[in-house]
């Protein structure tokens, strides 16, 4: 594994100055395509790229901001965020970051405990959940819109925004550069508030350093290459989308940004990436639909069962580097041709390979996939480690592991079980929050909160959240992830899944259902014309999800199988506080939101 050293001895001093390595190496390869409000794709080149950069960044300069002074950014993923995100950091300034969806509330805290001093937004919806808090007037002095007109001097347009940098640049045209010269390992680059499944959002302050190492560390271990199409669909305002800006720039690929959800089936037909990261979400709900769409009857379903029955068998061939044996070979190429194929011409024909992070990938699902010749490699780590802290190569992934550390970092397996990690990635510490950032790091170790156990070759495990995991009546520990991911594998027709069952004797489940997998279940059944809500509670699907059931309950230990659950009538969202702005289960929330219905699953329960 390459060291620390090495990896420090190739990497830029700032953000700033690796985007300014990147222009001057290949100024006239594509850095970003994007499309415009006619669905039509255009491109920039680096040069474009560095050069639009600078022009933010001279505009920020000319209000008179100092380094480290926070910069905000409430936008949906699109290639204005990226500039912008290279504008703040090559000025010497902080990005803070902004969920779109986050409440006027929320967006009011953010702004006030990080004292950010301009702002950019995507459109006049996310303009006014600021002006509905006048005491924000004076503290964000600029507000710049993406999407609309300038609106006196505080709100200017995106366009307007960029020709004020022209003007300063024309007048200081040195005042970039000497913001890059200024600007080292230890600035403060990026300040993330975590989404949290539990109270207020903690500013977690991420450097230069941790970006340029991370960008130089996936390089090391040969991840991607500068000939990556990459889709870039993830949030930027998480941290997961975010450290892909700064591989994309070390690397010199180009990256097709579009932030829409409903947008990424279709782009993909377009853009024909080789490589998409993701969510494990996005990635069951392919599945799903596929699953879902395929006729449980008939020659053409008896075809794709059998198809996937070959994959998955020829898996641990594949995996090994070994080849098939002749009979598997032959098939595995008759099921590639009739069904395999197919799939992959859904994710452009060309992908390469799929990144899964932020939460735990089913192995099960991961084999699906692999089986149908796409490979899904999964990582771990948190907005307080830069994203990744470990890391499976596509060349030897090792399915449910999230891979070894990254290159140069420390980590350890405490006495409890938790993951423990050291080293350039971690954060500098929570935004005037002292108390926390001296609970979360000791010795320089920070303490994930996640349980995990290392192979023999130094793979890690995650098995689940230290304060989630549920203890039956009988004294069984049981983690909720691998009972929520066994459900969401093997039923198709849902989206979600909560395990509950802290002191009972058994556990339960709540489930929720895909909305168009629920739609066609229904229109199979004869009950198309049903809303979601009616449809949810109808005996028959509970006879089609009992099946498949039984099916998940073989995927778990006697002690972790469910036992009841019911069916939910409405979705798990954002706005009803039950899921994270990055769709990460608020477990805790979801439970005493539904107390009644979970208390119905256990009313024979003794215990």
């Amino acid at each position: 594994m390459t060291d620390r050293e090495t990896i420090l001895s190739r990497t830029a001093s700032s953000l700033g100055e690796m985007l300014r390595r990147r222009a001057a190496d290949t100024p006239d390869r594509d850095a970003f395509r994007y499309p415009d409000a006619d669905e039509q794709w255009h491109s920039l080149t680096w040069a474009q790229t560095s050069a639009l950069a600078d022009q933010v960044a001279a505009a920020l300069l000319s209000l008179g901001l100092e380094p480290e002074q926070r910069v905000a950014i409430a936008s949906s993923t699109r290639v204005e965020w990226a500039l912008a995100d290279f504008g703040i950091n090559a000025a010497g300034l902080a990005a803070t970051t902004v969920y779109p969806n986050t409440t006027d509330e929320d967006v009011a805290f953010i702004l006030t405990d990080s004292d950010t001093k301009a702002l950019f937004v995507e459109n006049v919806a996310q303009l006014e959940k600021v002006l509905k808090h006048p005491e924000l007037d004076e503290q964000v002095g600029r507000i710049v819109l993406f999407d609309g007109e300038s609106q006196g001097e505080r709100v200017l347009s995106w366009h307007d925004f960029l020709e004020r940098g022209k003007a300063y640049l024309a007048e200081h045209p040195t005042c970039v550069d000497d913001a890059i010269a200024g600007t080292g390992p230890d600035t403060l680059a990026t300040l993330i508030y975590t989404s949290g499944t539990t109270g207020r959002p903690k500013g977690v302050e991420l450097l230069h350093g941790s970006w340029t190492y991370l960008a130089v560390a996936i390089q090391e271990i040969g991840f991607t290459t500068i000939d990556e199409v990459h889709y870039l669909w993830l949030p930027l305002s998480h941290v997961f989308g975010k450290c892909l800006l700064s591989v994309q720039v070390q690397d010199g690929f180009v990256t097709a940004i579009d932030g829409r959800l409903d947008k990424i089936v279709p782009n993909l037909s377009v853009v024909k990436p080789t490589l998409m990261c993701g969510a494990p979400r996005i990635f069951e709900k392919v599945r799903s639909a596929v699953l879902t769409s395929t006729p449980s009857r008939g020659v053409k379903g008896r075809i794709a069962r059998w198809a996937f029955r070959v994959g998955l068998d020829s898996n641990p061939y594949r995996l090994r580097g070994e080849k098939l044996p002749p009979l598997m070979a032959a098939q595995y190429r008759v099921a590639d041709r009739l069904v395999f194929s197919k799939l992959r011409e859904r994710l452009g024909g060309n992908m390469r390979f799929m990144v899964s992070g932020s939460a735990k990938l089913s192995r099960q699902v991961q084999e699906w996939f692999y089986a149908a010749g796409l490979l899904i490699v999964e990582g771990y780590g948190l907005t307080e480690t830069s994203a990744v802290a470990f890391v499976n190569s596509w060349t030897t992934p090792r399915f449910g592991t999230v891979g070894p550390v990254t290159p140069g970092m420390e980590r350890r397996i405490a006495d409890d079980g938790e993951v423990l990690v050291r080293g350039p990635l971690v954060m500098r510490g929570y935004h005037n929050n002292p108390e926390a950032t001296a609970e979360a790091i000791v010795d320089g170790w920070f303490h994930t909160g996640d349980i995990g156990e290392l192979d023999a070759d130094g793979y890690l495990r995650i098995t689940d959240r230290k304060k989630d995991l549920l203890k039956t009546s009988g004294g069984k520990y049981v983690a909720p992830q691998k009972v929520e991911g066994a459900l969401v594998a093997n039923i198709p027709y849902i989206t979600q899944a909560v395990a509950v069952g802290d002191g009972h004797k058994y556990i339960g489940a709540l489930l929720v259902m895909e909305p168009v997998a629920l739609q066609r279940w229904g229109e199979n059944h004869g009950h198309a014309g049903k809303s979601y809500a009616e449809l949810t509670q109808l005996p028959e699907l509970r006879t089609s999800i009992d099946r498949f059931l039984a099916r998940a309950n073989r995927k778990l230990e006697r002690w972790e199988t469910v036992k009841r659950y019911a069916i939910l009538d409405h979705e798990l969202t954002v706005d009803t506080g039950d899921v994270t702005p990055n769709m990460k289960l608020r477990r805790a929330a979801v439970v005493a939101a539904h107390q009644a219905i979970v208390d119905s699953l256990f009313e024979d329960d003794a215990s």
